[in-house]
């Protein structure tokens, strides 16, 4: 083949976060690539701009951090997160008086919260210097993939002129616009219908300004509130708070279509509006006339899949042009990560001589499981998101999912690593077993809840729920990033899921405690899983009660 015939190796639509993310990553990992990224915005693009997935989590962290190098930018030009943090609140003025879920003091691994125009600008920038041919201000007008070995042809225009692109390896990184999917027909729904509306406004809005009460200001240390991702709650919504490096803050509506219509949020006043019924106390802070509001913007159905993301006919589809499931647990970046990684291994290989067709399929089953074992935790769950006993202990499972299995996977550098693949396969059956019945069940003890009291917003108790406080959580959350040889790492994966089958056991014992009939949706058949046992691995009040039951 002759490689010095298209005008480039690998043309990337779109230039936002996926895409410079890639064109970064195939320049680091192999100088001589060509890369030509188009992206449609003008730069530099506005701070505090416009787009979502402002919130990191620990695998895009790392990816941002480690892989890509850019540590240094993070910790000088971001904010380091303070972790997620949840506050009961649906209808309530005195939050302080709610239940409280989140840590007191920072757990070892690292995350930031993003400004995604200056994070952006940044990436632009470094790519270029890079050697990447990136071209902003760039609108793509059509393309057509080639056959065989023939280059793939882009059309666009740039400068106020009409041009084409020859390249060998095409990859859609545009975003919504979905070129790729359009043309090929590969949309594809998902049963997750939700809706959002975000906007951002000027400052910072920090929850140490709810209350005077001086226990519950000292509950963090230090304390700063303020960087976490913070989350209002309430049935079938959860409201975001995402502090940005320009001194602005980012807010966002997500909600079930079916409990909270899309038109009772779809403008900033009647955002507003919901705001002042269901979280009063935001409503109040946001009414300062110092948090003026930049923008506004709103989605439906936001959550959608795809046919196929990766081919051996070299094309590509990453970021949120191919897949999206939620903003709630800030997923969007942990995609980018591990998609970019498939792709820069299926162009090297490509480029290389290799047959990548069994690969490719391969690596789409890998990227597609990590889609569908996460959007279990969001499926039909919205209901339950206001419930103050049964969604802290959702959150703590799903934690105890996402950094026993998926994150320490993608972390270790073994996504792609096919003998420990192999060598995990039942493992990760029994995990993904007990997460599917885990969420099943946990959906139900919501309902129940509701069927016997109908407030499932709860008291107004005020408890502090510490996730640093348990040394177990904070120990799986430092041994994602531990560095293991092949021997060690099936060892700790392996031990990881004996930890969920403990907590599974714990959980479903509570729950029947509370609801004797609730069904176990299958649990039984995964807790053959050898485990610990001893005490609770929650103290009583994470159930909201005196005691706690042992698995």
């Amino acid at each position: 083949m002759n490689r010095s015939k298209p005008d480039c190796d690998v043309v990337i639509l779109g230039g936002g976060l996926a895409g410079l993310c890639l064109a970064i990553q195939l320049r680091q990992r192999d100088p001589s690539t060509r890369v030509t990224v188009l992206e449609r915005n003008a730069h530099p693009v506005r701070e505090a701009a416009f787009k979502v997935g402002e919130s990191t989590v620990e695998i895009g962290a790392h990816y941002f951090s480690q892989v890509l190098d850019l540590h240094a930018h993070l910790d000088e030009q971001q904010i380091r997160k303070f972790g997620f943090r949840f506050f009961f609140s649906e209808g309530r003025q005195q939050v302080d008086q709610c239940t409280e879920l989140g840590v007191s003091q920072l757990l070892p691994a690292p995350s930031w919260q993003l400004d995604r125009g200056r994070f952006e600008n940044f990436l632009g920038e470094r790519a270029r210097a890079l050697g990447v041919d990136f071209r902003d201000a760039a609108i793509v007008r059509g393309f057509e993939l080639g056959d065989g070995d023939a280059p793939h042809v882009v059309r666009f225009e740039h400068a106020g002129n009409t041009a084409t692109l020859t390249a060998h390896w095409l990859v859609d990184a545009a975003g919504r616009a979905n070129l790729l999917k359009r043309k090929l027909d590969l949309a594809e729904a998902n049963d997750h219908d939700a809706n959002a509306a975000w906007w951002r406004v000027d400052g910072h809005v920090d929850p140490q300004d709810w209350s005077g009460d001086p226990d519950w200001l000292q509950r963090c240390t230090p304390p700063l509130r303020w960087q976490s991702t913070n989350h209002m709650c309430g049935p079938g919504y959860w409201f975001w708070l995402i502090p940005l490096a320009s001194d602005s803050h980012s807010l966002g509506i997500v909600c079930d279509a079916a409990m909270h219509p899309l038109e009772t949020i779809n403008t900033h006043a009647r955002a507003m509006d919901w705001l002042r019924e269901h979280q009063p106390r935001m409503a109040t802070a946001l009414e300062d006339p110092r948090h003026a509001v930049q923008d506004f913007r709103f989605l439906r159905h936001f959550s959608h899949g795809c046919k196929q993301v990766f081919s051996d006919r070299r094309w590509a589809i990453t970021g949120e042009a191919g897949v999206f499931l939620d903003p709630f647990y800030s997923p969007g970046s942990d995609f980018i990560a591990i998609s970019n990684g498939y792709v820069c291994d299926l162009i090297e290989r490509e480029r290389a001589g290799e047959p990548i067709a069994q690969r490719a399929d391969l690596y789409q089953q890998l990227y597609f499981s990590f889609y569908r074992s996460t959007l279990t935790l969001y499926q039909d769950q919205y209901p339950l998101f206001g419930d103050a006993q049964v969604m802290p202990l959702k959150v703590i499972w799903d934690y105890t999912y996402y950094w026993g299995m998926l994150a320490p996977l993608y972390i270790s550098g073994r996504a792609a690593h096919l003998p420990v693949l192999g060598r995990l396969r039942e493992v990760f059956t029994r995990a993904d077993g007990l997460n599917v019945s885990m969420q099943a069940m946990l959906r139900e003890w919501g309902r129940r809840n509701g069927e016997l009291d109908g407030d499932v917003a709860g008291p107004l108790d005020g408890r502090d729920l510490d996730q640093f406080k348990l040394e177990w959580f904070r120990r799986i959350n430092r041994s994602i990033t531990a560095e293991l040889d092949d021997e060690a790492f099936v060892a700790q994966l392996k031990g990881n899921l004996a930890l969920m089958a403990r907590l599974a056991a714990e959980l479903s014992a509570n729950a029947r405690a509370a609801h004797p009939s609730l069904d176990d949706h299958g649990l039984s058949k995964w807790l053959s899983v050898p485990g610990d046992t001893g005490e609770p691995l929650l103290p009583p009040h994470w159930y909201g009660a005196t005691e706690a039951v042992a698995g």
